[in-house]
């Protein structure tokens, strides 16, 4: 079994609770114990069970991986979080609106990567076709 890349897990999580983010509502959302539009609870056995793998490779991935690398600390030295808890609840939760453009750019680099792999495989056909016709013409 193969680990899930960042963009395949993002994909699945920005897939399932994209309607969840859209919808938040400041009175029905608090009362159910979110706290922010930005900041989504989500289920990381549900993801796993998409992704066909465990609920802690999940787990582990956002927090111990992509925490990490798409988490910043801004100019004025607050930290955005990628993936956290927030104060008082007990639910992971992912920055949405932030989750949505690291998406948008592993999307964008494997959409480059698919392409010039095709280019690449046209030029390779080109090269063995072109010098296989003058033969059968000669």
């Amino acid at each position: 079994m193969k680990t899930p890349s960042d963009l395949q897990v993002l994909a699945i999580i920005y897939k399932l609770y994209y309607e969840e983010f859209k919808n938040y509502s400041l009175e029905q959302d608090v009362q159910n114990g979110r706290k922010s539009k930005t900041f989504v609870p989500i289920n990381c056995e549900m993801i796993a069970k998409e992704l066909g793998v465990d609920g802690d490779i999940v787990f582990g991935r956002l927090y111990y991986h992509m925490e990490e690398k798409y988490g910043y600390t801004r100019d004025d030295g607050k930290k955005v979080a990628f993936y956290t808890t927030l104060a008082g609840e007990e639910h992971r939760c992912v920055n949405f609106p932030l989750l949505a453009s690291v998406l948008a750019g592993l999307q964008e680099e494997n959409n480059k990567f698919l392409l010039a792999t095709l280019m690449s495989g046209i030029a390779l056909a080109v090269s063995i076709v072109v010098p296989l016709a003058g033969w059968l013409a000669g």
